[in-house]
């Protein structure tokens, strides 16, 4: 069976599925205390718990799956990765960043608390992330866990996420051509969705060169996502985005739109996902998940 014959709503159930787990993980992971911390756990459980997609989550989980891994083992490990995203989404919405006021269509953290906290929050959210992978819940195996260790860390900070965060943040001054911005992206969005299928296959005993396939495919996905983000931004829907919109264009930022336009960019996005769903092609129908979720990131209105 190849990844198209696959139920039309394999990717819906796939997400109802891991925004469920996930929220039941990070409910255990941060119970309130009765001390004076209280107010730390209930901004980080405000961040955590009831939004966003968890397409980082379901990428690990889905790729974990193709090669037979416990579900609750994929699931924690895909935690990690959304708490390194969710802290970055905190840190990213500051005053001092890009001072948002919405996020998933609620009050931003520093808004709903206040800034110092919503720093600590991301602090602890971020440590949260490293504190589940060298557990025994993720795996008996230390030498699996130092490898998701290693790479969710390597695509988090300056050779990653926070390099990426760097650029955008001084995008207004430099004259970025496609190649710096795809650079940028590749390290600001492409970098920890790379890290989450790649900790599957880690999760999976793939050994690395086994990966290229799956490393293409993240890669590609990575690409497209962000095209997809600047489309949005370009002439997304605030109310369905939940978040504002067309800042991009009013600080003056080069985008994938700016550089190539709304069509052309709207057109490498599709090209990038069909060429991602190739690389899938060799594991048939255990691929189907992966290849409705890179279809998504193209379609998706928020």
């Amino acid at each position: 069976m190849s990844v198209t014959e696959v139920p039309s709503t394999i990717l819906q159930d796939g997400l109802l599925q891991i925004q469920g787990e996930v929220d039941a993980a990070f409910d255990a992971m941060m119970p309130v205390p009765d001390d004076t911390r209280a107010r730390l756990i209930e901004a980080m459980r405000y961040a955590a718990i009831g939004g966003g997609k968890r397409v980082r989550p379901l990428l690990v989980a889905a790729t974990a799956g193709m090669f037979g891994v416990d579900r609750s083992a994929a699931v924690h490990a895909g935690c990690a990765v959304e708490a390194i995203h969710v802290y970055s989404l905190i840190h990213d919405d500051l005053p001092c960043m890009d001072d948002d006021d919405l996020r998933h269509g609620k009050p931003t953290l520093h808004k709903k608390f206040d800034e110092a906290t919503a720093v600590l929050a991301g602090d602890s959210l971020h440590a949260l992330a490293f504190e589940i992978l060298s557990g025994d819940r993720i795996s008996g195996d230390p030498f699996t866990r130092a490898e998701l260790i290693a790479t969710l860390a390597g695509a988090s900070g300056m050779g990653g996420m926070a390099g990426g965060q760097m650029m955008d943040m001084v995008a207004e001054d430099a004259d970025y051509d496609l190649q710096s911005i795809t650079r940028l992206q590749q390290l600001k969005t492409g970098a920890l969705l790379a890290a989450s299928v790649e900790m599957g296959a880690i999760l999976g005993k793939v050994a690395p060169e086994g990966r290229s396939n799956l490393r293409a495919y993240a890669r590609d996905i990575g690409l497209a996502f962000q095209i997809a983000d600047d489309l949005l931004d370009y002439e997304g829907d605030e109310e369905k985005a939940g978040k504002a919109l067309r800042k991009d264009d009013e600080q003056g930022k080069q985008t994938f739109v700016t550089l190539m336009g709304a069509d052309g960019a709207r057109d490498q996005a599709r090209a990038l996902v069909d060429q991602a769903v190739g690389h899938l092609a060799s594991y048939g129908s255990d691929g189907a998940l992966l290849a409705a979720l890179a279809r998504f990131i193209v379609e998706r209105d928020r």
